[in-house]
């Protein structure tokens, strides 16, 4: 690996001529194809290192978009990973062909290189509205069935953190699936949620998102705009760490400049500090008491199931933080809601009188509202 010994990058290669120098030995000496730079650099620099080391390079937006393209599993996913890959190949592929757009024709004819160069345009171009009509549309059909979801309001507790910290592995233990998990790079792409049974306070969906990274490039985070939307739209969220990292603060704090961004910082916050079993630390569970709202701090092993139950604790505990005991009358000719509230909420007593029948249970304000708005004449609260 070679050290940066610039204040800044050189403005044409990148790096100095030295570092050409060694970069050329350590190409030969290693019989390398491929360099890769953890930078974003630009085509001419990008050029400039191909030539100099007769070897192909890869920046760390090229890097991504390749893990991403070999992760994508649905077909939103691999429509995002596309655009995204085609707005980074469209600032290759002008300044790549501009040898050739000087090239002119006589009179009244264009030059072979203006034509490609103008083909390769105008393709890219049209590939890339239709890509982004096409997700246009899938995100108006993601709204619609958020929307059914809030018609029966049921929240939503949303895993983030940094990639690889294991949120994949706790989605599955958590809620019984076998999606996939795997100790690399952006395993998971594509949001996924799960209908979650928490005893003592009632249903949840839990969704699994995109694992974030350290600058990340801003055509990458418009192109998994579904999956933020999951993490800003989220009634709790699961910040998932990786305690065995040893940069696993400075992960944190890349995830909070992203919850930042999304205006999701007033979301009450669960920290799950993962992979115990690495550390030799054990499975607790903590109340984080700074006179806001009910937050915890949660040691664990996803892996290993150590500590997994207190996760189920804590979302019952913010949950229910917010609920409020109702005695909630409702008639005989209503069983479906009845049936409705029996599934959705948590129900601590039921009697039936004259008017139909008395069900205690726990509702939030939005849950509540739901009730009186859609059975207004036929459905009371005693107080």
């Amino acid at each position: 690996m070679l050290g940066a010994l610039r204040d800044k990058p050189h403005p044409a290669s990148f790096i100095g001529s030295g570092k050409i120098i060694e970069l050329q030995e350590l190409v030969q000496q290693h019989d390398a194809t491929l360099i890769v730079v953890n930078h974003a650099i630009s085509p001419i620099q990008e050029r400039k290192l191909e030539k100099a080391a007769n070897c192909r390079v890869l920046d760390r937006t090229g890097l991504i978009l390749d893990i991403f393209a070999q992760r994508a599993a649905t077909h939103e996913g691999k429509l995002q990973v596309e655009l995204a890959q085609l707005k980074h190949l469209s600032t290759r592929l002008v300044r790549g062909w501009t040898h050739l757009e000087r090239q002119k024709g006589g009179i009244g004819l264009r030059g072979p290189g203006e034509t490609q160069l103008e083909t390769d345009r105008r393709l890219i171009g049209k590939r890339i509205k239709t890509l982004t009509s096409r997700l246009a549309k899938l995100s108006k059909q993601r709204d619609l069935r958020r929307r059914s979801r809030n018609r029966v309001p049921v929240p939503v507790a949303s895993l983030l953190g940094y990639t690889n910290a294991g949120k994949s592995t706790l989605f599955n233990q958590m809620t019984g699936e076998d999606i996939y998990a795997a100790d690399q790079l952006f395993a998971t792409l594509d949001p996924t949620m799960r209908q979650l049974e928490l005893h003592d306070y009632g249903e949840v969906v839990l969704s699994d998102t995109v694992g974030f990274i350290e600058d990340l490039p801003h055509s990458l985070v418009n192109a998994f705009h579904s999956t933020l939307e999951e993490v800003a739209n989220a009634s709790v969220l699961l910040h998932v760490v990786d305690l065995a990292d040893e940069n696993y603060l400075q992960h944190i704090e890349e995830v909070n400049k992203v919850l930042a961004e999304l205006d999701a910082e007033d979301i009450p916050l669960i920290m799950v500090y993962n992979k115990i079993d690495l550390c030799d630390e054990d499975a607790s569970i903590n109340e984080i008491n700074d006179g806001g709202p009910l937050r915890f701090q949660i040691k664990l092993s996803a892996s290993t199931k150590q500590g997994v139950e207190f996760v189920e604790q804590a979302l019952t505990a913010v949950l229910s933080a917010e609920h409020h005991q109702y005695d909630l009358l409702l008639g005989y000719d209503q069983p479906k809601l009845r049936a409705l509230v029996h599934a959705k909420y948590p129900v601590m007593a039921e009697q039936e009188m004259d008017e139909g029948w008395v069900i205690s249970t726990k509702l939030n304000s939005s849950q509540l509202g739901w009730l009186n708005k859609h059975k207004a004449g036929r459905f009371a609260i005693q107080t």
